[in-house]
Protein backbone atom coordinates (compact mmCIF):
# COMPACT_ATOMS: atom_id res chain seq x y z
CA UNK A 1 0.00 0.00 0.00
CA UNK A 2 2.63 2.60 0.86
CA UNK A 3 4.50 2.03 -2.61
CA UNK A 4 1.18 2.64 -4.82
CA UNK A 5 0.88 5.88 -2.36
CA UNK A 6 4.39 6.96 -3.36
CA UNK A 7 3.29 6.81 -7.03
CA UNK A 8 0.16 8.62 -7.16
CA UNK A 9 2.26 11.57 -5.80
CA UNK A 10 4.81 11.56 -7.97
CA UNK A 11 2.14 11.71 -10.89
CA UNK A 12 0.60 15.10 -9.54
CA UNK A 13 3.69 16.87 -9.57
CA UNK A 14 3.62 17.61 -13.26
CA UNK A 15 -0.40 18.56 -13.86
CA UNK A 16 0.54 22.35 -13.70
CA UNK A 17 2.04 21.98 -16.95
CA UNK A 18 -1.65 21.94 -18.10
CA UNK A 19 -2.68 25.46 -16.47
CA UNK A 20 0.44 26.74 -17.69
CA UNK A 21 -0.02 25.96 -21.27
CA UNK A 22 -4.26 27.15 -20.94
CA UNK A 23 -2.24 30.31 -19.58
CA UNK A 24 0.15 30.77 -22.18
CA UNK A 25 -2.64 30.38 -24.94
CA UNK A 26 -4.88 32.72 -23.22
CA UNK A 27 -2.33 35.08 -23.25
CA UNK A 28 -1.41 34.29 -27.20
CA UNK A 29 -4.31 35.38 -28.16
CA UNK A 30 -5.05 38.51 -26.13
CA UNK A 31 -2.24 39.70 -28.07
CA UNK A 32 -3.20 38.52 -31.51
CA UNK A 33 -6.68 40.84 -30.18
CA UNK A 34 -4.88 43.74 -29.23
CA UNK A 35 -3.03 43.64 -33.09
CA UNK A 36 -5.84 42.92 -34.84
CA UNK A 37 -7.38 46.09 -32.89
CA UNK A 38 -4.51 48.60 -33.57
CA UNK A 39 -4.85 47.45 -37.38
CA UNK A 40 -8.74 47.91 -37.65
CA UNK A 41 -9.43 49.65 -41.36
CA UNK A 42 -10.80 53.59 -41.09
CA UNK A 43 -13.72 53.21 -43.22
CA UNK A 44 -15.04 49.49 -41.44
CA UNK A 45 -15.17 51.66 -37.50
CA UNK A 46 -16.44 54.66 -39.22
CA UNK A 47 -19.44 52.51 -40.67
CA UNK A 48 -19.34 50.92 -37.00
CA UNK A 49 -19.45 53.61 -34.91
CA UNK A 50 -22.02 55.41 -37.12
CA UNK A 51 -24.38 52.33 -36.74
CA UNK A 52 -23.73 51.95 -32.86
CA UNK A 53 -24.59 55.63 -32.19
CA UNK A 54 -27.84 55.59 -34.24
CA UNK A 55 -28.79 52.91 -32.66
CA UNK A 56 -28.73 53.89 -29.33
CA UNK A 57 -29.96 57.11 -30.33
CA UNK A 58 -32.92 55.24 -30.86
CA UNK A 59 -32.99 53.94 -27.08
CA UNK A 60 -34.58 56.67 -24.13
CA UNK A 61 -32.19 58.13 -22.51
CA UNK A 62 -31.91 57.76 -18.17
CA UNK A 63 -33.23 60.24 -15.76
CA UNK A 64 -30.03 60.92 -15.03
CA UNK A 65 -29.48 62.56 -18.61
CA UNK A 66 -26.35 60.54 -19.35
CA UNK A 67 -25.22 59.48 -22.83
CA UNK A 68 -24.96 55.67 -23.50
CA UNK A 69 -21.62 55.63 -24.87
CA UNK A 70 -18.81 57.74 -24.53
CA UNK A 71 -18.30 58.14 -28.40
CA UNK A 72 -17.27 61.49 -30.58
CA UNK A 73 -20.45 62.58 -32.20
CA UNK A 74 -20.51 61.15 -35.68
CA UNK A 75 -20.33 63.86 -39.31
CA UNK A 76 -24.08 64.81 -40.27
CA UNK A 77 -25.28 62.83 -42.76
CA UNK A 78 -24.89 64.85 -46.28
CA UNK A 79 -28.56 65.33 -47.99
CA UNK A 80 -28.56 65.35 -51.25
CA UNK A 81 -30.05 68.28 -52.48
CA UNK A 82 -33.10 68.08 -55.07
CA UNK A 83 -31.95 69.11 -58.26
CA UNK A 84 -33.30 72.97 -58.80
CA UNK A 85 -35.38 73.32 -62.25
CA UNK A 86 -33.17 75.96 -64.71
CA UNK A 87 -34.02 79.20 -63.97
CA UNK A 88 -34.24 79.63 -67.70
CA UNK A 89 -36.73 76.81 -67.87
CA UNK A 90 -39.06 78.40 -65.76
CA UNK A 91 -38.78 81.90 -67.38
CA UNK A 92 -39.75 80.47 -70.69
CA UNK A 93 -42.30 78.36 -69.22
CA UNK A 94 -44.25 81.28 -67.85
CA UNK A 95 -43.47 82.93 -71.18
CA UNK A 96 -45.58 80.73 -73.23
CA UNK A 97 -48.36 80.81 -70.54
CA UNK A 98 -48.14 84.48 -70.53
CA UNK A 99 -48.32 84.74 -74.86
CA UNK A 100 -50.86 81.77 -75.16
CA UNK A 101 -53.43 84.33 -72.81
CA UNK A 102 -52.40 87.14 -74.66
CA UNK A 103 -53.21 85.11 -78.55
CA UNK A 104 -56.65 84.20 -76.52
CA UNK A 105 -57.33 87.72 -75.46
CA UNK A 106 -56.53 89.17 -79.40
CA UNK A 107 -59.01 86.10 -80.87
CA UNK A 108 -61.93 87.39 -78.50
CA UNK A 109 -61.54 90.79 -79.43
CA UNK A 110 -60.84 90.23 -82.98
CA UNK A 111 -63.44 87.84 -83.19
CA UNK A 112 -65.20 89.08 -85.75
CA UNK A 113 -62.79 90.27 -88.58
CA UNK A 114 -61.46 86.59 -88.37
CA UNK A 115 -64.88 85.16 -88.99
CA UNK A 116 -64.31 87.11 -92.49
CA UNK A 117 -61.19 86.00 -93.12
CA UNK A 118 -59.69 89.36 -93.18
CA UNK A 119 -57.39 88.85 -89.95
CA UNK A 120 -55.24 86.10 -88.91
CA UNK A 121 -53.45 84.77 -85.97
CA UNK A 122 -50.53 82.59 -86.13
CA UNK A 123 -48.66 80.98 -83.27
CA UNK A 124 -44.81 80.63 -84.56
CA UNK A 125 -41.61 79.64 -83.41
CA UNK A 126 -41.05 83.59 -82.33
CA UNK A 127 -44.48 84.08 -80.51
CA UNK A 128 -48.04 85.41 -81.97
CA UNK A 129 -48.14 86.91 -85.26
CA UNK A 130 -51.10 88.65 -86.31
CA UNK A 131 -51.92 89.33 -89.77
CA UNK A 132 -54.44 92.35 -90.84
CA UNK A 133 -55.51 92.58 -94.18
CA UNK A 134 -54.53 96.14 -95.89
CA UNK A 135 -57.83 96.60 -97.25
CA UNK A 136 -59.67 96.79 -94.25
CA UNK A 137 -56.95 99.58 -92.86
CA UNK A 138 -55.71 101.66 -95.20
CA UNK A 139 -57.27 103.23 -98.65
CA UNK A 140 -55.44 102.16 -102.06
CA UNK A 141 -52.07 104.69 -102.25
CA UNK A 142 -53.06 106.05 -98.56
CA UNK A 143 -51.44 105.28 -94.76
CA UNK A 144 -54.01 106.88 -92.53
CA UNK A 145 -56.07 104.28 -90.45
CA UNK A 146 -59.72 104.00 -91.87
CA UNK A 147 -62.16 105.11 -89.11
CA UNK A 148 -64.16 101.62 -88.45
CA UNK A 149 -60.16 100.02 -87.91
CA UNK A 150 -59.24 102.58 -85.57
CA UNK A 151 -61.20 101.37 -82.55
CA UNK A 152 -60.43 97.40 -83.52
CA UNK A 153 -56.67 98.24 -83.22
CA UNK A 154 -57.43 100.03 -79.77
CA UNK A 155 -58.61 96.97 -78.55
CA UNK A 156 -55.49 95.01 -79.68
CA UNK A 157 -53.32 97.56 -77.59
CA UNK A 158 -55.62 97.26 -75.03
CA UNK A 159 -54.24 93.55 -74.80
CA UNK A 160 -50.81 94.35 -75.44
CA UNK A 161 -50.26 97.16 -72.70
CA UNK A 162 -49.77 94.90 -69.67
CA UNK A 163 -47.48 92.57 -71.56
CA UNK A 164 -43.86 93.25 -71.54
CA UNK A 165 -43.13 91.48 -75.00
CA UNK A 166 -41.25 92.98 -77.29
CA UNK A 167 -43.77 94.32 -80.54
CA UNK A 168 -42.78 94.29 -84.36
CA UNK A 169 -45.19 95.90 -86.40
CA UNK A 170 -44.81 95.15 -90.46
CA UNK A 171 -45.88 96.93 -93.68
CA UNK A 172 -46.25 94.49 -96.10
CA UNK A 173 -47.42 95.48 -99.86
CA UNK A 174 -47.37 93.68 -103.34
CA UNK A 175 -45.52 94.19 -106.63
CA UNK A 176 -47.26 96.72 -108.06
CA UNK A 177 -45.17 99.68 -108.09
CA UNK A 178 -46.24 103.50 -106.50
CA UNK A 179 -45.23 106.97 -107.15
CA UNK A 180 -46.24 109.91 -106.20
CA UNK A 181 -44.77 113.04 -104.17
CA UNK A 182 -45.78 111.29 -100.73
CA UNK A 183 -44.55 108.28 -101.24
CA UNK A 184 -41.71 107.27 -103.98
CA UNK A 185 -42.20 103.62 -103.63
CA UNK A 186 -43.57 100.82 -101.96
CA UNK A 187 -40.59 100.83 -98.88
CA UNK A 188 -42.40 104.28 -98.04
CA UNK A 189 -45.74 103.35 -98.33
CA UNK A 190 -45.01 100.23 -96.07
CA UNK A 191 -43.13 101.75 -93.82
CA UNK A 192 -45.39 104.80 -92.93
CA UNK A 193 -47.98 102.12 -92.96
CA UNK A 194 -46.23 100.41 -90.32
CA UNK A 195 -45.12 103.73 -88.34
CA UNK A 196 -49.12 104.59 -88.11
CA UNK A 197 -49.98 101.51 -86.35
CA UNK A 198 -47.19 102.18 -84.52
CA UNK A 199 -48.55 105.40 -83.52
CA UNK A 200 -51.74 104.46 -82.38
CA UNK A 201 -50.18 101.28 -80.00
CA UNK A 202 -48.36 104.16 -78.44
CA UNK A 203 -51.02 106.56 -77.73
CA UNK A 204 -53.17 103.64 -76.52
CA UNK A 205 -50.40 103.14 -73.82
CA UNK A 206 -48.01 100.77 -74.98
CA UNK A 207 -44.29 101.27 -74.03
CA UNK A 208 -42.55 103.05 -76.60
CA UNK A 209 -39.37 100.63 -75.96
CA UNK A 210 -41.22 97.73 -76.78
CA UNK A 211 -42.34 99.09 -80.24
CA UNK A 212 -40.74 98.75 -83.73
CA UNK A 213 -42.14 99.65 -86.87
CA UNK A 214 -39.98 98.18 -90.03
CA UNK A 215 -41.67 98.64 -94.07
CA UNK A 216 -40.85 95.44 -96.08
CA UNK A 217 -42.37 96.66 -99.65
CA UNK A 218 -43.22 93.14 -101.35
CA UNK A 219 -40.04 91.88 -100.24
CA UNK A 220 -42.05 88.65 -98.02
CA UNK A 221 -45.28 87.68 -100.24
CA UNK A 222 -46.81 85.39 -99.07
CA UNK A 223 -48.48 84.64 -101.89
CA UNK A 224 -47.53 84.96 -105.37
CA UNK A 225 -48.45 88.20 -107.26
CA UNK A 226 -49.40 86.85 -110.29
CA UNK A 227 -53.03 87.28 -109.75
CA UNK A 228 -55.40 89.88 -107.61
CA UNK A 229 -56.31 87.49 -105.00
CA UNK A 230 -52.38 86.76 -104.26
CA UNK A 231 -51.48 90.60 -104.43
CA UNK A 232 -54.74 91.43 -102.19
CA UNK A 233 -53.06 89.00 -99.47
CA UNK A 234 -49.88 90.30 -100.33
CA UNK A 235 -51.15 93.71 -99.09
CA UNK A 236 -51.08 93.50 -94.74
CA UNK A 237 -49.69 94.67 -91.67
CA UNK A 238 -48.19 91.92 -89.61
CA UNK A 239 -48.01 92.80 -85.78
CA UNK A 240 -45.54 90.22 -84.17
CA UNK A 241 -45.73 89.15 -80.58
CA UNK A 242 -42.28 88.86 -79.68
CA UNK A 243 -41.55 86.14 -76.77
CA UNK A 244 -38.21 86.40 -76.93
CA UNK A 245 -36.96 89.15 -74.40
CA UNK A 246 -34.44 91.17 -75.82
CA UNK A 247 -31.02 90.90 -74.04
CA UNK A 248 -27.84 93.00 -73.32
CA UNK A 249 -25.32 92.57 -76.00
CA UNK A 250 -21.91 92.38 -75.35
CA UNK A 251 -19.22 94.70 -77.08
CA UNK A 252 -16.60 93.27 -79.31
CA UNK A 253 -13.75 95.64 -79.46
CA UNK A 254 -10.99 95.29 -82.19
CA UNK A 255 -8.66 94.52 -80.06
CA UNK A 256 -10.77 91.23 -79.09
CA UNK A 257 -8.23 88.18 -78.95
CA UNK A 258 -8.70 85.95 -82.61
CA UNK A 259 -10.94 82.71 -82.04
CA UNK A 260 -8.43 79.99 -81.90
CA UNK A 261 -8.29 77.30 -84.75
CA UNK A 262 -10.92 74.06 -84.27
Amino acid sequence: MGRRKREDERDNHERWLVSYADFITLLFAFFVVMYALSSVNEGKYRILSNSMLTAFRNIPSSGGGQTPMNMPPSAPLLQKPAEAVPTQEVVKAQQRDKMRNVAKQILEVMAPLIEQGKVRVLETSRGVSIEINDSILFSPGQAQLQAPLVKAMQSIAEVLVPAEFPITIEGHTDNVPIKNTQFPSNWELSAVRATTVLRLFADSGVAAERLTAIGYADTRPVEPNLLADGRARNRRVTILIDSDIPEKGTEVTLHAPPAEPR
